[in-house]
């Protein structure tokens, strides 16, 4: 199984933004899917991006034009780049992995959009 360490959360104003990331303690094929989900208190967790077959990404509606999902497989890292942040967006943020080495979940990184 693939462990993963989520880290870059924090507080920030509204229109600011944060980096993500997300380090695999495996390699990440380019037929592997590395997804983005957030959970906001009493909410279900839902998709915000996903990066598949080794360069195709799809963003969830809410994101769409303000998030960037990337991979640097040299570094086993996934990134979730989220510029002109709502006070919407926050939420626990989690890493998801599907591939070769089965399914795994980060811990998750709180992300507060707040002045």
């Amino acid at each position: 199984q693939v462990q993963l360490v989520e880290s870059g959360g924090g507080l920030v104003q509204p229109g600011g933004s944060l980096r993500l990331s997300c380090v695999a303690s495996k390699s990440i094929f380019s037929v592997d899917t590395m997804d983005w989900y957030r959970q906001a208190p009493g909410k279900q967790r839902e998709l915000v991006a996903r990066f598949i077959n080794g360069g195709n990404t799809n963003y969830g509606d809410s994101v769409k034009g303000r998030f960037t999902i990337s991979v640097d497989q040299a570094s086993n890292t996934v990134y979730l780049q989220m510029n002109s942040l709502k006070p919407e967006d926050t939420a626990v943020y989690y890493c998801n992995y599907n591939g070769m080495y089965g399914s795994s979940w980060g811990q998750g990184t709180q992300v507060t959009v707040s002045s």
